[in-house]
Parts: C-alpha cells; structure tokens; sequence
C-alpha cells in the first residue's frame, strides 16, 4: 500500500470543487487517511516547490498556492501514487483527457486544480511537510476486501 499527498489548490477550493475530486478518489477505491483545510504560508510553500525555485515560473506559484486556502489530503492504496496522478491528468487543463480531474475541471494553463506527489520518495518528503506525525491515520475499512481481490492471498 502507498500513500501520496493531494493537494485541491486554490482554484479547486473557490471553484466549490473538493467534494466533487474527493469523491472521485473514493470511488475509485482509494484510502482517505489524512485530510485537513490550510492556508499554505510563503515558508512551507517555498519548502514544497524548492526544486523550481530557479524557474521563472516559481514567484507566480507560490503567490498562487498562499493566495486562498487549500485542501490537504492523504490518499493510500495499492498504486495510489500512479492512480491518483493518472485520474489527474495532464499538468495543463487545456491538454488533458476528458474523464481527468484536469480534463474535465479545467482549462488554465497556470491554474491547475490538484497537485499529487509524483514519485513515493516524493509522497514520504511531501507528506511530512504538511502532516504532523499522528495526522495521518491507519484504520481498516469494512469494504477494503470488495475494493482489492486478496483470495489469492496477495493484493490484486
């Protein structure tokens, strides 16, 4: 099992769209363990982003991502980082596929709806930035044996 950071960003939050992407991880059978609403501040943002710190577009980000709060999520499941970023869809709206978060919620090429780690280094470093230990939590939910065939005595 994996789990991976979600982030609904400002436009998925003003846009009254948390429960609708929300929705879309559960029904796909992905773990809501860790869910919380913040206001990102200029430090933790620039935490999160330091890899484009040299980019041009990085300023234009972080004054995006401290501008409105946003939603924090941490979703678990088996493949949970590839599934979460798959059902995201490509990183500009005007680019991605009907039937994605992106694709169908979006059509900026700035304002782009979600972030999702992109690798499980990435899910470890990202998840302790915005979950205290503790936030996190590891319950077992009664439909998990409808969610993943485990007969075989492995996850499928």
């Amino acid at each position: 099992m994996e789990t991976t950071l979600i982030i609904l960003k400002p436009d998925a939050v003003q846009r009254g769209l948390m429960g609708r992407i929300i929705t879309r991880f559960e029904d796909k059978g992905l773990q809501v363990v860790g869910c919380k609403m913040m206001r990102i501040s200029p430090d933790l943002a620039a935490r999160h982003y330091e890899a484009h710190k040299e980019k041009g577009f990085y300023a234009g980000l972080v004054r995006f991502m401290t501008s409105s709060p946003v939603l924090v999520l941490a979703l678990r499941g088996a493949g949970a980082i590839t599934i979460a970023r798959n059902m995201m869809g490509a990183t500009f709206g005007s680019k991605a596929n009907p039937g994605t978060i992106r694709g169908d919620f979006g059509v900026s090429n700035s304002f782009n709806l979600i972030h999702g780690s992109d690798s499980a280094e990435a899910a470890e470093r990202e998840l302790g930035l915005f979950f205290a230990k503790g936030e996190v939590l590891e319950w077992p939910r009664a439909v998990e044996s409808w969610v993943y065939d485990t007969s075989g005595g492995k996850i499928e």
